[in-house]
């Protein structure tokens, strides 16, 4: 009895030292565990940091731009896209603007707002500034500057085509494009050129030099139609660093079916619209040693109601055979560019029409029939000369395409 008397005043002082050590602030968790020495208790500011402690949030990553073309870049395509993408943010802000004006570019964003992009055309020979103001994930900006220089007028290419837009031509007349610079890249200028037709005709290119091309169909254009040209070459490099300077999409008009049939042989001519006969009159034409020039010519655009020929502009000087000095005449109009004409006889050579060839190369008519075709036949309708033992003219003496067969046009 004294032995279980002693041990339980032994668990009750074992509880009472608990008791004490807890209203202490003391835990002691087990065996092994770790004591402060001479059991002092932690302080408070290092209980409250090791129970509240939260990880700390990384900075944000600033947002970066980076610009098409690099600022500094010389001699850019204005048909380039001009860019900029944002890194780690979004585009809060972004002009392109010339520089000596300020006038802008308009552009558009894209990709969620990181990226920026132009929408329309730069201009040639002109100093650019690109300005875009980035925003990060916590909202802060920062702007960015680029600067740049389009393709200088030294390299900037053109062209000038005829017949004019809008014009009205003859069924026979080619298309022709004379560039400014020479053209090395020719397959590519031909595919960014399309001509369409009402009837869906088809046509062939031919380059007779490398700054001159043509275009023709296999056939006639069809009469009192619309042939529409669309040339997309803005931006195209012609070769050596050329840039063209524009697209055009134009009309040119065809009218009526308008072709001469001229006979030297018989020194006359008929002229038929629309495959109907509408015309024939007496005609002197090349005498034997200047003898008319045979196949297919185009009128041209030149018509003088009167005109002063002189015979030293076909290489005659005073004495050659057949030096006729300077002679005035009527209603002319141009077939080639060597002088060939449809005109009004001279009064020496009215009585021969439809008796003797008389002239120089050119079609003599009365002055009712030179007056007639001056007043009803427009560029592009066609004289088709049978009877003469002359060649045809050149290609490019005036249009002399049509003595070509499509297959041979088209070659080259």
């Amino acid at each position: 009895m004294a032995e279980l008397e002693e041990t339980k005043r032994s668990r009750k002082g074992l509880r009472n030292t608990l008791i004490s050590l807890v209203a202490l602030g003391m835990v002691v968790t087990g065996v092994g565990c770790s004591a402060l020495p001479n059991g002092a208790a932690p302080a408070a500011s290092e209980s409250v940091a090791a129970t509240s402690a939260a990880p700390s949030t990384p900075p944000a990553i600033p947002a970066t731009t980076e610009f098409t073309p690099a600022t500094g870049t010389e001699a850019v395509n204005p048909a380039n896209e001009i860019a900029a993408v944002v890194t780690n943010g979004t585009i809060a802000k972004a002009v392109l603007e010339e520089k000596a004006t300020g006038t802008p570019v308009e552009g558009e964003l894209v990709v969620s707002g990181t990226k920026w992009i132009s929408k329309a055309p730069l201009k040639f020979d002109t100093d650019y500034v690109f300005s875009v103001t980035a925003e990060n994930a916590t909202g802060n900006k920062s702007t960015t500057h680029s600067a740049f220089s389009t393709v200088p007028a030294s390299h900037e290419a053109d062209a000038w085509v005829y017949p004019a837009a809008d014009s009205t031509v003859g069924v026979g007349q080619p298309l022709e494009f004379n560039f400014s610079e020479p053209v090395v890249n020719k397959e590519a200028v031909e595919k960014a050129i399309k001509v369409t037709t009402s009837t869906g005709q088809q046509g062939a290119f031919r380059w007779y030099s490398d700054t001159m091309v043509r275009y023709r169909a296999e056939y006639y254009w069809p009469a009192n139609t619309v042939l529409n040209v669309d040339m997309a070459l803005f931006g195209m490099d012609l070769g050596n660093g050329m840039i063209y300077n524009a697209n055009r999409n134009y009309n040119v008009n065809v009218g009526n079916k308008v072709i001469m049939e001229a006979d030297a042989a018989n020194k006359f001519v008929s002229i038929f619209v629309n495959d109907q006969l509408a015309k024939t009159f007496p005609a002197s034409m090349g005498d034997e040693r200047f003898p008319s020039a045979s196949g297919f010519m185009v009128l041209t655009a030149d018509k003088q109601r009167y005109a002063t020929f002189k015979a030293s502009t076909i290489g005659l000087k005073p004495g050659d055979p057949g030096d006729y000095g300077s002679v005035d005449v009527q209603f002319a109009t141009r077939l080639s560019n060597s002088g060939i004409f449809i005109h009004e006889a001279t009064a020496y050579a009215l009585p021969y029409l439809g008796v003797t060839n008389l002239s120089h190369g050119c079609i003599g008519l009365s002055h009712e029939g030179a007056g007639w075709v001056f007043n009803n036949m427009r560029p592009g309708d066609l004289v088709h000369t049978v009877g003469t033992p002359n060649d045809t003219i050149a290609p490019t003496d005036g249009f002399g395409d049509w003595n070509f067969a499509f297959a041979d046009y088209a070659s080259r």
